[in-house]
């Protein structure tokens, strides 16, 4: 679905401004200044979203204590849905595209009025129909995360998609392990080999690992997505500072990713225009291992393959043992047919 294979690089900064719109805004400088296509932030009314009785995921017990319940939690760290169409606004000027995820129906509506190239579905929603539904009824291109799920469910959920008006080809799958951070042993990116089984406009990797090598790797894979976290800064309070890149690290990342990106570059196998003028002086050909008379016959011992190969290719060798020598040749020359 990308145009000109350009893998889609967002920076997450999801709510790690910790609801302070000066710490969001030096998110999207940062996320342009890395190189980031997108900056995606996280929108959602708390209330909406979480239950009074809800419980903390056990990764945000280990972030931010047990002394509050994850609405308190959540209800501290989001910004009022005013605050996105400034930031919209902020991602033009800046030259870095904008995007958040929508966690209720109310916040759907707030997005769409500020308008996004994608819709991104987090993974906690790949099960929620009523919101599947109301996205498709809106259109657009879609970027939904698979963490947590079955393969049965994220069918499901792009059926939903596909039912109230969005085509396949217009979603892009992201493969995602819903952990923070994610171990190794638990990445599985060869699932993004069997997402692309179902018949979405591409496959692509939302990652949660401490470090930049398994994005990496998944651009490698072929993903056309990618999505990382990001922070100011690390030792912030709140859920999900500690498995996100520094900026320094999310510039590494999208250099890195860009690189791969470079290197994958077609399938065609032919020499690359880099190594063609290395082609004579790598390559041998068949000269004189001895001085040659005129008329005399060519066999293994006054022949051999030496550098370098502007000359007959060893690869003659048959054709040119038996014949007679077109001329004199001196030890080392080429030999001509």
């Amino acid at each position: 679905m990308p145009d000109n294979n350009r893998i889609i690089i967002i920076a997450e900064a999801g709510v790690n401004h910790n609801a302070s719109m000066e710490m969001a805004r030096q998110m999207v400088r940062e996320a342009a200044k890395a190189g980031a296509d997108y900056v995606k932030f996280q929108t959602a009314v708390p209330e909406l979203v979480i239950s009074s009785i809800a419980p903390k995921a056990e990764y945000q017990k280990e972030t931010t204590g047990t002394g509050e319940s994850q609405l308190d939690m959540c209800k501290a760290i989001h910004l009022p849905l005013g605050a996105y169409a400034e930031l919209a606004e902020l991602c033009r000027q800046e030259g870095i595209g904008f995007m958040s995820t929508p966690f209720d129906l109310v916040s759907i509506d707030t997005l769409d009025a500020i308008g996004m190239d994608y819709w991104k579905i987090p993974s906690g929603e790949i099960t929620n129909l009523p919101y599947l539904r109301k996205i498709a009824r809106k259109g657009g291109k879609v970027i939904l995360s698979t963490g947590m799920s079955t393969l049965a469910e994220a069918e499901s959920a792009l059926r939903v998609l596909e039912e109230g008006g969005i085509p396949r080809r217009d979603v892009i799958l992201l493969h995602c392990t819903t952990q923070y951070p994610t171990p190794m042993e638990d990445v599985n990116l060869r699932c993004m080999e069997t997402l692309s089984g179902l018949g979405a406009g591409g496959v692509g990797y939302s990652d949660h690992t401490l470090g930049i090598e398994v994005p990496i790797a998944a651009a490698a894979m072929g993903a056309v997505c990618i999505e990382k976290h990001f922070t100011l800064d690390k030792t912030l309070p709140g859920p999900d500072h500690r498995a996100s890149l520094s900026p320094g690290e999310l510039a590494a990342m999208v250099k890195a990713v860009r690189n791969v990106e470079k290197a994958l570059g077609s399938p065609l196998k032919q020499p690359a225009p880099s190594e063609i003028a290395n082609i004579e002086v790598a390559r041998k050909s068949i000269v004189a291992a001895r001085p040659i008379r005129r008329g005399e016959r060519l066999t293994e011992e006054n022949i051999t393959v030496k550098r370098p190969g502007n000359g007959l290719s060893p690869m003659m060798w048959d054709e040119v043992i038996g014949t007679a020598a077109s001329r004199d040749f001196e030890y080392d020359s080429l030999i001509e047919l």
